[in-house]
């Protein structure tokens, strides 16, 4: 198969490029506009407690408005704010042109230290906060804010939901535009060193450049069609996937390419040839990424079933250039192909990984015993002193710290007013039968809520009662509570999860029922979505990568050993993740969406370099070669390859922590850290020693180390 589409694409290499060109100018041209979301409730199913109360609540109460802004004043000499400060507020308040996303601006709150007051403004009704409108008008109040302040003494800045949104966006354009930066430098200097060739350097930039510009096409027409929520890191995310991956498989080939242009073969002939031996290896690689992304369709968190099928569209794509415009550009480039090296033909004679090659197949057990270890001893920090600890702040983990709603916020909360006023708490109390609630009832419910463990206080409502009834639906009522703690915070998680929600369940009147709705009560809901996840999409992707590795292998054996090996690579880089983020560097926890990030990358592409490994491993054993010269020789060809292609990959990855966020910093080490590992510990170490420690045993029931029937009936003759 792979042989036959090698011999047409270097017969035709300018219809290949032709349809490729053709093809990215008709998605580019039809392709929708879709925006991202910085709304976590939107990643939630709606049969959870979170979602059910904002439901509740945007029906009964359309009155309570979200607040859109919240405007932070403070003097700029630090000292506390006066009555003639708090004037000044007002009157710049007044001056204040609000725009069509907000309502109108509350009254100004005067923290308890008067160190900080506060304003804040109410949001529209359908505003999303993701249009450019809505981020123009956040600018606009920000500009307005400067010049109104401007010689009063005071300093104003401006968080919530819009500002929030509008950073977030910001931050994730400085991020995409930083990561993309690094990431071509890192490929063109990298390739450069490996080829000493202009034309291979600028290769992976050019026609994977094509590759995203048809990815993303794509996947915006699968977000339309399939109603996909999407959020700003996927962009940062998609760029390292598509340059990573695809200049993975280029290498890939070219080596191949390589390989045969030095034995002497015409270059059209080599393109063919390199396909047919490597194409089997690509297509199964590619498969395996393909499939572990998509499995994330099974989760429950519309992030996973948004960026799952993203990464799975940008990984197929990837693909089949690699199989088809990437030979047919080598075959229209030739010998210039190299240009300027001039010694490109000539193979290294002292060969690093020759040597390598030669140690590991003279003693196998111990090479498998050592690189097993630090897998195992890496792994073991996954549990030691307390082990992984989830948070679930999307919000702050994406967003850099000196943009000014992080600052704002920093502000509020110093200056004295209680951490849950940031993000008010609301719990809807709602009849089972359609009765009308009583009032004094819901009052009696609204006191056993300020009395629960973690609730700072209960905001009075109308008449200054402690729950409020719906005007338009009295068998709805609502209590808004305060938290005591940070509400991003696993304080406030743990007060929501352990006694709010069981306090609130219980109090609740009889024929009605309750539910506890805002962010901490979406963080929750997020944390059991995530237990569901992972013992769901962990175990189906692994499954069906060891499918396609056995029919790559015809194997009923590799694929368990090959998964053993992926596995350990997972838990070593995940421990050490916990080692150096949060024993070394202090952090409180990591983000809840690392481990499947680190699963799905370290097992697929993982499994990459172990797939290329084992079939030029296999490939030397249909030579005749014993299982330990196999696994030698295996190392030695395939060792560059891997080598490179992991460096390259590892260092793209490594980009994401110039992004200036946690969640890319922590993501971008832990990506590439596991790259690493799959690259120069399992793929290069610890599954070639198994392979030639388990010997002819490792193909059962194929025996694909064997030659070919037809390759036996030469030898004989």
């Amino acid at each position: 198969m792979f042989g036959a589409l090698g011999r047409f694409v270097a017969r035709h290499p300018w219809y290949v490029i032709a349809a490729w060109i053709v093809f990215a100018v008709i998605v580019v041209v039809s392709a929708p506009t879709i925006h991202a979301t910085t709304d976590q409730s939107d990643f939630l199913p709606k049969h959870y407690e979170s979602i059910k109360a904002a439901q509740l609540t945007e029906k009964a109460f359309p009155q309570q408005q979200d607040t859109g802004a919240t405007v932070v004043f403070d003097r700029t000499d630090g000292k506390a704010l006066g009555t003639a400060d708090i004037a000044k507020i007002d009157q710049v308040m007044k001056g204040l042109k609000l725009g069509s996303d907000f309502t109108r601006a509350e009254g100004v709150q005067v923290s308890p230290t008067k160190q900080v007051a506060i304003v804040n403004i109410d949001l529209a009704d359908g505003v999303t906060g993701q249009s450019q409108k809505d981020f123009d008008q956040v600018t606009d109040q920000r500009d307005q804010l400067k010049k109104l302040t401007d010689g009063t003494g005071l300093e104003a800045l401006t968080t919530g939901t819009l500002p929030q949104s509008y950073d977030q966006s910001q931050s994730g354009k400085n991020a995409e535009a930083i990561v993309g930066a690094a990431t071509f430098l890192l490929i063109i200097v990298l390739l450069a060193i490996i080829f000493r060739s202009v034309l291979i350097a600028l290769m992976p930039i050019v026609l994977v450049g094509l590759v995203s510009t048809i990815a993303n096409g794509l996947i915006d027409w699968a977000a339309k069609i399939f109603h996909l929520k999407t959020d700003d890191s996927t962009s940062v995310i998609l760029i390292v996937v598509l340059f990573g991956i695809g200049t993975d498989y280029i290498l890939f080939f070219l080596f191949r390419y390589r390989e045969r242009m030095r034995e002497g073969e015409e270059h059209r002939a080599a393109v063919a040839h390199a396909l047919e031996r490597a194409g089997e290896a690509i297509a199964s690689a590619g498969g395996a990424v393909f499939v572990a992304f998509l499995t994330l369709v099974l989760s429950s968190l519309g992030i996973f079933r948004s960026i799952g099928p993203s990464l799975a569209i940008a990984v197929a794509v990837t693909l089949v250039a690699a199989l088809t415009l990437v030979p047919a550009v080598v075959t229209v480039l030739g010998r210039a192909l190299f240009w300027p090296s001039k010694k490109w033909r000539q193979e290294p004679t002292a060969s690093r990984f020759a040597w390598v090659g030669q140690q590991l197949g003279r003693r196998p057990g111990r090479t498998a015993a050592a690189s097993g270890g630090v897998l195992v001893i890496l792994t073991l920090f996954c549990f030691l002193w307390g082990g992984f600890n989830p948070t679930f702040d999307l919000g702050s983990s994406s967003e850099d710290t000196s943009m000014e709603s992080s600052v704002a916020t920093q502000k509020l909360e110093d200056g004295g007013f209680t951490a849950g006023a940031t993000q008010p708490t609301p719990i809807v109390l709602r009849s089972t039968d359609g009765k009308p609630i009583d009032q004094a009832a819901a009052n009696a419910f609204g006191a056993a809520v300020a009395k629960t463990p973690g609730v700072g206080a209960v905001v009075p409502g109308a008449k200054k009662s402690l729950a409020t009834i719906s005007p338009t639906d009295p068998s709805t009522a609502i209590v808004i509570a305060v938290l005591d703690a940070d509400p991003s915070s696993d304080a406030a998680i743990h007060a929501v999860k352990d006694d709010l929600r069981p306090a609130v369940h219980e109090a609740a009147p009889d024929g009605t029922q309750a539910y506890v709705g805002g962010l901490t009560s979406v963080f929750v809901d997020f944390q059991s979505a995530m237990n569901r996840d992972y013992a769901v999409v962990f175990p189906v992707a692994a499954v069906i990568i060891m499918i396609i590795l056995g029919l790559l292998l015809r194997s009923l054996v590799a694929p368990w050993y090959l998964m053993v090996s992926v596995g350990l690579g997972f838990g070593a880089t995940l421990g050490a993740t916990v080692l150096v983020f949060q024993h070394a560097r202090g952090d409180q926890g990591l983000i809840f969406l690392l481990p499947i990030y680190i699963y799905l990358f370290v097992v697929a592409l993982g499994t990459d370099y172990n797939i290329l490994m084992v079939s030029r491993l296999r490939e030397e054993a249909r030579e005749g070669r014993s299982p330990r010269d196999a696994a030698a020789q295996a190392v030695k060809h395939a060792g560059p390859t891997i080598a490179a292609a992991g460096v390259i990959l590892a260092g793209t990855f490594a980009s994401l922590m110039l992004a200036g966020n946690s969640l890319l910093t922590t993501m971008g080490f832990a990506i590439a850290f596991g790259i690493v590992v799959a690259a120069f510990v399992m793929a290069m170490f610890f599954t070639p020693a198994l392979t030639a420690l388990i010997g002819h045993a490792a193909w059962w029931p194929g025996h694909g180390d064997e030659k070919k029937d037809e390759e036996r009936e030469l030898t004989r003759v």
